[in-house]
């Protein structure tokens, strides 16, 4: 029997009855008992010692929306999240292509860019990508992963035209009759399904890389936001071959085959080789530093532009229909207050339509500017906002500059959602950004901008903002049983950390660091 007893130091349960224990034993992967070191010493006098000398132990983070295979993809790609200006994007896409030998013909991906960043205040389009690499396709993703340009090879190779007609919920920008390039949402997605693979060489020591990086956070269960049927051979090498040691919850493309449902068939709603699949991914609008988040009331410099939905309201009904009926969970990617919207409307109609007893948990993802106003109707239909809170450090001086005050700063309204009694989550949306679940506690506990404008009117506590990352998220998958506080009978998934966030100066939050991380009693991650 394999087993561990932690002691000497800040034991945060997050059970709110007892918040704080002397000690714990874990054994054979799961918390046996709680109590003091000299009780449990007794029971297991030959447990592995464990002391914390001081420091913190609590239940290890659990991200509630992310993208596993996005993150690894990224490894393989140009990295431009460092750009101030297009000469850095041409730079960098020359320099990939030089280090890594990347021969004429072939594609070169970029990724990280944010316009809202560039000293020219734009998008790098065709003419930009082709000085960068004129002799290779080439697409370079905007940070937000809902945009992003093509330059003239890779518009050739995908056959794009001015008469090209934009898939729904899609758009590919003409100007003057000519392409320049930037699409957006559905077109860029559709598109990019058209790309060649890496190799499995390639994706497999990159899945290593990302899944030892989420250790390094302290995080032990992760999310693949969206499983299409490109992803189905992955998974299968990923697993066939042993190579995740953290829990992966994946949710199903709406329009996958059958072929990868039936692939999948063992991981439905169970964990098997480390990967269940949650249920089900839909997107209903864009994003907001990309302006394409569909908004109830018009971007701030604009009388008439609100963003666009990318689905019609009879299909997300069909969606939700479907959902129910499967008694799978639904997540939505909604940004802006009209998705939200339409989620609440379509998934209330669904339910009523099929008189529906059952409660799928359905989540709004990101809810980034979910109203105030919609939080008791979110309430009423049972549903879990997974905030992107991270943004009001990111990005919130551009929220500032396209909604104005009133609404940037009740972007990722967590306090207003505890007010209401409504259980959230937070997240990262990795690749967009790391997965740090302390930076976002620290973003979701002092709100402020990176140009120091305080947000402060949704701030709320740390204890509360680190339930979002660990009790909360483990209800959010069902697993609140299992996982999420240090409780008898629970899987040890533990971290330590240097200091206790709920004891240092909130402005110290984010300079925690995750000195060790356990996974069902086991290490998978120690700080050097």
């Amino acid at each position: 029997m394999s087993e561990k007893l932690f002691f000497h130091g800040d034991i945060l349960t997050m059970d709110e009855a007892a918040l704080y224990v002397d000690a714990v034993l874990v054994q054979d992967g799961k918390i046996s008992k709680v109590g003091s070191k000299d009780e449990l010493e007794t029971l297991a006098p030959n447990a592995e010692q464990v002391d914390l000398q001081g420091k913190t132990l609590m239940p290890s983070f659990i991200d509630p929306h992310g993208h596993f295979t996005g993150y690894a993809s990224a490894m393989l790609q140009v990295n431009l999240t460092e750009c101030v200006n297009f000469t850095d994007v041409i730079n960098g896409i020359k320099r990939f292509i030089a280090d890594n030998k990347v021969q004429p013909g072939e594609w070169v991906v970029a990724q990280g860019y944010d316009h809202n960043l560039f000293e020219e205040k734009a998008h790098p389009d065709k003419t930009v990508l082709d000085v960068a690499a004129p002799d290779n396709p080439v697409l370079c993703q905007h940070k937000s992963g809902h945009t992003g340009c093509f330059n003239s090879k890779a518009l050739e190779y995908l056959h794009i035209t001015p008469e090209t007609v934009a898939p729904e919920g899609g758009r590919i920008e003409v100007k003057d009759g000519e392409l320049t390039g930037y699409v957006e949402e559905n077109a860029l997605i559709d598109y990019s399904k058209k790309l060649p693979l890496n190799s499995m060489e390639d994706y497999m020591a990159a899945y290593k890389t990302v899944q030892d990086r989420y250790a390094s956070y302290g995080i032990t269960t992760i999310q693949e936001g969206m499983i299409v049927n490109e992803l189905k051979d992955l998974y299968g090498f990923l697993t066939n071959y042993g190579m995740l040691k953290l829990d992966v919850v994946g949710y199903l493309d709406m329009a996958c085959s059958e072929e990868t449902l039936q692939a999948f068939a063992s991981n439905m709603k169970q964990y098997q080789n480390h990967v269940k699949i949650g249920g089900y991914k839909i997107f209903l609008d864009g994003s907001p530093q990309a302006r394409t988040a569909w908004m109830r009331q018009p971007y701030e410099d604009s009388v008439d532009y609100y963003g666009y939905p990318v689905q019609k309201q009879e299909t997300v009904v069909a969606y939700c229909k479907r959902a129910l009926q499967e008694d799978m969970q639904l997540l939505a990617h909604c940004n802006g207050d009209a998705a939200a919207q339409q989620y609440i409307d379509c998934y209330r109609q669904a339910k009523e339509e099929l008189q529906a007893q059952n409660d799928i948990r359905p989540v709004i993802v990101h809810a980034q500017l979910l109203g105030v106003d919609q939080l008791p109707a979110v309430k009423e239909v049972g549903m879990i906002p997974s905030f992107f809170t991270a943004h009001s450090w990111h990005w919130g001086d551009i929220h500032l500059k396209n909604f104005g005050s009133e609404r940037a700063k009740h972007i990722s309204a967590a306090a207003s959602a505890l007010k209401e009694g409504i259980r959230f989550t937070f997240h990262q949306d990795p690749p967009v950004i790391n997965p740090d679940m302390l930076e976002t506690v620290w973003c979701a506990v002092n709100r402020i901008t990176r140009n120091g404008v305080e947000l402060g009117e949704e701030k709320i506590t740390a204890l509360e903002a680190l339930k979002a990352v660990t009790i909360n998220g483990a209800y959010q998958y069902g697993e609140e049983d299992s996982k999420g506080s240090i409780t008898e009978g629970k899987r040890a998934d533990l971290v330590i950390l240097d200091q206790n966030p709920l004891k240092v100066d909130p402005l110290g939050i984010r300079d925690i660091q995750v000195l060790e991380t356990f996974k069902d009693g086991v290490p998978v991650y120690k700080r050097a």
